[in-house]
């Protein structure tokens, strides 16, 4: 195991920094000459920047799909969403109430974003991938007043009843005519200035639904006390400077996206990029060259996919890249290791959920000890621990569930599922649901979602531990491991094994994986069926769905 001591620019150690946090000096660190700002999220992701004299600078920096680049400033993105409020005031819509968007990554989505912010509603994400069922079901859920979307998605809307307004956005050259939908540029007509709904720290700005990989999508309501927690970890754990070329990979349609794609960056006054275009290995080689990218953010499966095209190698003189960093699956040794080699830079393991935020991080900003595979130390804010079935913490190197100890966590800021769809909390615990182990030096390692844990002949074993011992061979570009039943051991694994391109599976493939993981893990977990698969079935935020691979 490599650990790396994490070299601050800022050279504060963690440690320290864990013990002295409050939220009343965070409070101050970020709105510090307005805290009136902190109560709408336009005013602080845009509107305090344009009253300290930064009104002129970039935003947004968008790249279509013909590699066409627009750039929105701060006063650009105030004036637009200035009229998109007015228009959404002129459906109706007010303080609390839904407004969606279907949309690509676009300078619109981001404009919407905010007016809908400055009126005092809650913007509500649709990832483009959705059929009419997921699209239905939320829409229903939250009784969404408006809807923005463009024409290649408008035709999953005509199967839904009692649809609220629709308003399309379009290009020049596009047609409208086939729905009685308002279009976006009528927008044009509306005055450029708005004044914020000013609202509590616990009122939401923004409404999620899990990424569902068990059981139905629920409603999570992320409350303004967010921000000051989003600020932290762009601060401390992704490290994010004001001179950085900023590019988080993720799709606004989901959590990490709209998290630390747009509200994070844009919370510190930092310009934030949007590649319309979808993963191609060339194209996004091209488009951290072009844009000078020194800070990325994307999933271990980018990272894979970057590593499994070949066009990465070698590639680290051409880039600016200063820092990496991976949320949403464990990263694996392999990719750590490629990741230096190739691409020049640290790529660090965060962890986070839908629910609160990102909470264990490695921290590029504070200096601690940090094992490659870890997924890091708690977030400053955060206390967290491991729990038995009991509910009772267990000792280190011992797996169980992670926890979040509410009372002790001032920066942490979920109360509770949209509709009570689930009880998430006992007593002063918030349960993850995610299998962890804690290590002597404080740091916390990923095993698996609790649904996931496979028990065979006693032995608990997380399916993470199979898949990245499969990842290290070399011929594997993606691996998904779970338990099927037996009837000596209760259960064994079998691993799904996607093979990097132009590689046949022959048996003796299969033998030299297995005898992979006997070797490198144990015994006892290596995989007795190896299958393998075109792809792996995933969520549209790219987590593995291995309930699927269950049934």
């Amino acid at each position: 195991m490599s650990v790396t001591t994490v070299k601050s620019s800022a050279s504060q150690n963690y440690a320290d920094f864990y013990q002295a946090f409050t939220p009343d000096t965070l409070i101050k660190e970020i709105f510090n000459d307005h805290p009136q700002d902190q109560f709408n999220a336009y005013l602080a992701c845009c509107g305090r920047h344009i009253r300290n004299g930064l009104g002129d600078k970039v935003a947004l920096v968008h790249e279509d799909t013909e590699q066409k680049i627009t750039q929105l400033t701060f006063d650009e993105l105030d004036k637009k969403s200035a009229q998109v409020a007015h228009m959404l005031q002129s459906y109706g819509v007010k303080k609390g109430d839904r407004v969606a968007t279907m949309l690509p990554r676009t300078p619109e989505l981001l404009i919407i974003v905010f007016a809908t912010w400055r009126i005092g509603a809650i913007y509500q994400p649709l990832f483009t991938a959705f059929g009419v069922e997921s699209i239905e079901y939320r829409l229903e859920k939250v009784d969404t007043k408006v809807v923005f979307t463009n024409p290649e998605n408008r035709a999953k809307f005509e199967g839904i009843a009692n649809l609220p307004q629709m308003v399309l956005v379009t290009k020049e050259d596009e047609a409208t005519n086939a729905y009685s939908d308002a279009n976006f540029n009528d927008i044009e007509a509306f005055d450029t200035e708005f004044e914020a709904v000013i609202l509590d720290t616990d009122a939401p700005f923004l409404q999620m639904f899990t990424s569902g990989t068990v059981g139905k999508s629920k409603g999570v309501s992320v409350p303004l006390a967010a921000l000051p927690t989003f600020y932290l970890y762009m601060r401390y754990a992704i490290d994010l400077q004001q001179t950085d070329n900023y590019w988080n990979m993720a799709d606004p349609g989901w959590a990490y996206g709209l998290y630390y794609a747009i509200t994070g960056p844009l919370l510190m006054g930092v310009t934030t990029h949007f590649n319309e275009m979808g993963f191609d290995a060339q194209n996004t080689l091209d488009f951290l060259v072009r844009h000078k990218i020194t800070n990325i953010a994307s999933s271990p499966t980018a990272f894979r996919m970057m590593k499994s095209s070949g066009v990465f190698e070698n590639v680290a003189d051409k880039l600016c890249l200063r820092v990496a960093n991976s949320a949403g699956e464990t990263l694996n040794t392999e990719v750590v290791n490629w990741v230096e080699e190739n691409l020049g830079c640290t790529v660090f393991d965060q962890y986070g959920q839908t629910e609160t935020g990102m909470t264990c991080c490695m921290h590029h900003a504070l200096t601690h000890e940090a094992p490659t595979g870890s997924m890091g130390v708690p977030m400053p804010g955060h206390k967290l621990v491991v729990l038995d079935d009991n509910l009772q913490p267990v000792a280190d190197g011992t797996q169980g569930q992670l926890a979040v100890v509410v009372s002790e966590s001032p920066a942490f800021y979920f109360r509770g599922y949209s509709w009570d769809e689930k009880q998430a909390f006992s007593g002063d615990y918030y349960l993850t649901g995610d299998v962890v182990e804690r290590h002597e030096d404080g740091t916390f390692w990923f095993a698996g979602r609790d649904d996931d844990i496979i028990i065979t002949a006693g032995y608990r074993i997380g399916p993470t531990d199979v898949e990245n011992c499969v990842m290290e061979h070399e011929a594997v570009a993606e691996s998904a491991a779970v338990g099927v039943p037996d009837e000596m051991r209760g259960h064994v694994i079998k691993s799904f094994v996607v093979l990097k391109q132009g590689i046949i599976g022959t048996e003796e493939l299969v033998s030299e994986i297995k005898a992979l993981v006997q070797k490198r893990l144990s015994a006892h977990a290596y995989p007795r069926f190896v299958e393998f698969v075109e792809a792996l079935p995933k969520t549209p935020s790219g987590k593995i769905q291995r309930f699927l691979l269950r049934q």
